[in-house]
């Protein structure tokens, strides 16, 4: 389906605006916590929240509020209300924009069903879209009042879960797409079981290993260590799994273990992506799958490169979205070529697709 086709096709332009707006709220999402603007609007008012405070007066009270939250009083004892107002514009396009992506997914859903254009036995699928991005908005929010109790920085679990259901929607609205993308062209022989087994192996280690970053970041593990590969003279550093007990609590919760995982699985992820690589081309498939393979190289090539230099210079802003990023085309990549894969086979004999073969997802 060429640009002009997914004009011509509102649901799947739909659908991929919908993934854009998810990717773009990862980005913004990993600004807004390097910013330490996340904890800055200590309520969830979704509608007089639209407008930031406008006189002196409502800046006060809204610095005041902030005032009695632990990360002013063990963090940034002392800051300026101009220092605030900062802080506080940015989570507060953050929402913003948060509501405006709410509305893009749920007003065309609305005209599209008064229109017809999405039949009534099929709405649920697009439905349960629109209520993911509403539980996304949640759990968002229940990450930033983790932070407001007793420390002065958010759960890094809930973190980690509200990153995951994002990326969960932003695949979601991907494979959705490609169905719609693809459902006119003809069906080939499934790929073979080793390269199908290897695809869906790299999405399992690309999404543990994306986790970790969760962890990492909500831990601030990324501060650990900066130096490569090395971290404090050590290529694997003592104790590891024994600050906390029982020793599998380390896994999650003891900052230097998850970032020596986070640092070494990622060439657990790059060892497949060769292996996916190498297997597509012994067996002659199509463009699209060899070059989808081709860019996951360069991009599993230019993320590690990305993830040593955020650690060596210090966690800057700006190379961690990009390593933040990097990581959600990968996931995305990973989803078009499982797709193409279902039909992309190096078979000769192409079978025609039956209309009831064809994806209405």
């Amino acid at each position: 389906m060429s640009i002009r086709a997914i004009r011509k096709d509102p649901i799947t332009a739909w659908l991929l605006l919908v993934a854009f707006l998810t990717f773009f709220m990862v980005v913004l999402g990993g600004y807004v916590r390097l910013s330490r603007a996340g904890l800055s609007i200590v309520e969830w008012n979704v509608i007089t929240g639209v407008v930031p405070p406008l006189s002196e007066e409502a800046w006060q009270q809204e610095f005041a509020k902030y005032q009695q939250t632990p990360e002013y009083q063990l963090v940034n004892k002392g800051m300026s209300l101009e220092e605030y107002k900062e802080i506080f514009l940015i989570e507060w396009f953050h929402r913003l924009v948060g509501r405006i992506a709410g509305l893009l997914v749920v007003v065309p859903l609305i005209v599209y069903g008064i229109r017809g254009i999405i039949p009534w036995r099929e709405s649920w699928r697009y439905w349960l879209i629109a209520a993911l991005f509403g539980v996304q908005g949640l759990i968002g929010w229940l990450m930033v009042a983790s932070g407001l109790v007793d420390r002065p920085a958010v759960s890094h679990l809930r973190l980690t879960i509200h990153l995951l259901t994002a990326l969960t929607l932003f695949a979601l609205t991907l494979w959705m797409a490609f169905n719609r993308i693809y459902a006119d062209e003809t069906i080939r022989r499934p790929a073979s079981p080793t390269l199908t087994r290897l695809a869906w192996a790299l999405l399992v280690v690309l999404v543990v290993q994306i986790a970790y970053g969760g962890l990492v970041a909500g831990l601030k593990a990324g501060h650990v260590s900066d130096t490569w590969p090395l971290m404090f003279g050590y290529l694997v550093p003592p104790k590891l799994l024994s600050v906390m007990e029982p020793w599998w609590v380390n896994l999650f919760e003891t900052p230097l273990t998850v970032h020596f995982i986070h640092r070494w699985f990622a060439f657990v992820v790059a060892a497949v992506v060769v292996a996916l690589a190498v297997a597509v081309r012994r067996q002659g498939y199509d463009d699209e799958v060899i070059a989808s393979t081709n860019l996951l190289l360069a991009l599993v090539v230019v993320q590690i490169s990305l993830g040593v230099s955020v650690v060596i210079f210090g966690v800057p802003k700006w190379l961690a979205i990009a390593h933040q990023g990097t990581a959600v085309l990968l996931l995305g990549t990973t989803i078009f070529l499982l797709h193409r894969l279902r039909r992309a086979a190096p078979a000769a004999v192409a079978v025609p697709v039956s209309s009831q073969q064809r994806a209405h997802t």
